[in-house]
């Protein structure tokens, strides 16, 4: 048993590097499980694709439930022009799914638990939205920070406060998904230690309360999981939409 709920998020580096001690580049135990993340879902389309037929079998299904789940999420929040970044998007969405999932699994690490990894994804997604909108819209993508029809005096204000809003996107995605990760192990592990304390103590009857609501808590998880991938996709796709239309 760990010592304390937080002691699961604990990095743990397992190879050593670092580039002229000026990169840090270990292997980490949050790497095995990004990896394992990432394996799954290239076995899953790997599986799926391998001999696609006219009447799909079930793996082929939920890779096309994904695949137009997907385009209906970028059309809707970024028009038909956002579906060139559907691979992107869709990597996002089964990299951060599978990432939640995997961290449901007994003593397995939680790589979203981190905001190390949930800032660098966001940060980086957001820096890609500012060069799609100068690529896009050359300096009208300023407009973006100029909404229409304001009083000219409030017009400076309102430009600090809409660009300090644009930097705090990367801060919510991050920290959205980071918080409920965390969260929510942290309460697997509270309501597990109750029912491995009541086992121990000889009440097993007792413990049968604290692991019912263990089961219904991993049943919220893997809810949980499924709407934190969704939740950073369909931000993604809305700040593509403003990176494609910067007016107010």
């Amino acid at each position: 048993m760990l010592r304390s709920p937080l002691e699961q998020f604990e990095l743990f580096v397992l190879k050593p590097y670092s580039y002229q001690g000026l990169f840090e580049t270990s292997f980490t135990n949050a790497t095995v499980f990004l990896f394992f993340a990432a394996g799954l879902v290239i076995s899953l389309f790997t599986l799926a694709l391998r001999n696609p037929g006219v009447v799909p079998v079930r793996i082929q299904i939920i890779v096309e439930i994904i695949y137009n789940f997907m385009i209906g999420i970028i059309k809707q929040q970024a028009g038909a022009k956002g579906l060139r970044y559907l691979p992107l998007f869709a990597t996002f969405f089964l990299i951060i799914l599978f990432s939640n999932l995997v961290g449901l699994i007994p003593f397995a690490f939680t790589p979203t638990s981190h905001l190390a990894f949930t800032l660098t994804l966001a940060l980086s997604c957001n820096i890609a939205m500012v060069f799609i909108g100068f690529y896009e819209n050359g300096k009208d993508f300023l407009k973006l920070f100029v909404p229409k029809g304001g009083p000219a005096w409030l017009i400076p204000l309102i430009v600090v406060i809409e660009f300090l809003s644009y930097l705090l996107r990367t801060l919510s995605l991050s920290i959205r998904l980071f918080a409920n990760m965390m969260a929510g192990h942290t309460l697997l592990h509270i309501l597990s230690s109750f029912v491995v304390a009541f086992i121990n103590s000889g009440h097993l009857v007792l413990s049968v309360f604290p692991f019912i609501l263990v089961m219904a808590v991993v049943v919220l998880e893997i809810g949980i999981a499924f709407l934190q991938a969704y939740v950073f996709t369909i931000l993604l796709c809305i700040y593509l939409n403003d990176s494609f239309h910067p007016s107010h």
